[in-house]
């Protein structure tokens, strides 16, 4: 193949990445954490830190929004969804549903905001006598005008349950884990309701790949009026359709043609794909409406309901150390993956 699909690229800056409607916000943390203390946060020194805003890297890794656990307190949200990919460590969400959930090690959580949701994301450095490298995706997808008032929601894709298919050039072998959307005969399971994403025709995807030296993996092409973009966030060597992608960008593709990925070292990227949804995108921190007035709307609802209040005793809660991946949901119900990673 040598048709030239790659139609723009972007280095990657500092976290959050550039995205395309439908997609709003996209970041990628990394940190490699030391060894807990008795409360769950980093064994060693915070001096030296900007604790409450520390995005520095000092040492190697960050305490982001929190100041005993790294991570980020309770804050609001209104009009769009998180989905957030937990590939190393832990994640510790609480909510002002009164939900709660430990997940990590290849799961997803995919959280419909909506009409107003408040939530802590707590990474807990649950080993005392080793590191916690902690490592995630969290992406935002916007939600449609008709759905920015939904009722708040979330489910759990445990690592067991995301599908992922393996190909084989070689000897040298590429996977792909799908999230959201197909890929490769793979499969993803059912999204919240009211996501833009639930609809076949948006041709939402959200997927990691990981290319072994010398393996390859084709994208088949997208439904017509889809946008597509790949992240190209790890190894220096890599091919599209014959011709060289450069490393630590954002790859803006042709998504109505085929894209056969040549790996000539070890390559992983993200991939966000999906149907604009083509409305006016207002901003403002935590919420995204359309309108200037529907933020100031969402300011002055907060202001008043606090989205039914956080009912937790701590604005950045965390769980015992010794629990295990699980989800408990407003309505009670509580679940756990099939087995432990």
């Amino acid at each position: 193949m040598n048709t030239p699909v790659v139609q723009r690229t972007i280095p990657l800056p500092p976290p959050p990445w550039p995205t395309l409607d439908p997609f709003l916000f996209c970041v990628h943390h990394d940190d490699t954490y030391p060894r807990g203390n008795e409360k769950l946060g980093p064994a060693a020194s915070l001096e030296g830190r900007a604790l409450g805003q520390d995005f520095a890297e000092k040492d190697g890794w960050r305490m982001y929004h929190g100041q005993r656990v790294p991570g980020f307190p309770s804050h609001p949200h209104r009009g769009f969804e998180t989905v957030t990919l937990a590939r190393r460590g832990l994640i510790d969400h609480s909510d002002s549903m009164g939900a709660t959930a430990r997940f990590g090690g290849g799961d997803a959580q995919w959280m419909t905001a909506g009409g107003g949701v408040v939530h802590s994301e707590m990474f807990p450095l649950v080993n005392s006598e080793t590191g916690n490298p902690t490592e995630l995706f969290q992406i935002w997808l916007n939600l449609p005008s008709r759905s920015k008032r939904v009722k708040p929601y979330f489910a759990m894709l445990w690592n067991d349950e995301i599908p992922h298919v393996v190909v084989e050039t070689g000897g040298a072998f590429a996977e792909a884990r799908v999230v959201s959307g197909h890929l490769g005969g793979a499969h993803a399971p059912a999204c919240p309701p009211d996501s833009w994403a639930a609809d076949p025709q948006n041709d939402v995807t959200i997927a990691t790949l990981k290319l072994e030296a010398g393996a390859a993996f084709t994208l088949p092409p997208a439904l017509v009026g889809v946008q597509r973009v790949l992240y190209f966030f790890a190894g220096t060597q890599l091919r599209i359709n014959g011709h060289a992608a450069p490393a630590r960008h954002a790859l803006q593709l042709l998504a109505s043609e085929p894209a056969e990925l040549v790996a000539a070292d070890a390559c992983e990227l993200l991939v966000l794909q999906g149907r604009p949804i083509g409305e006016p995108v207002c901003q403002h921190g935590p919420f995204v409406m359309n309108t200037q007035s529907e933020v100031q709307q969402a300011f002055a609802d907060y202001r008043r309901t606090q989205f039914g209040g956080w009912p937790w005793p701590s604005p950045e809660p965390v769980h015992a150390a010794s629990e295990g991946r699980f989800a408990k949901h407003a309505d009670g119900r509580v679940e756990r993956p099939a087995s432990l990673v």
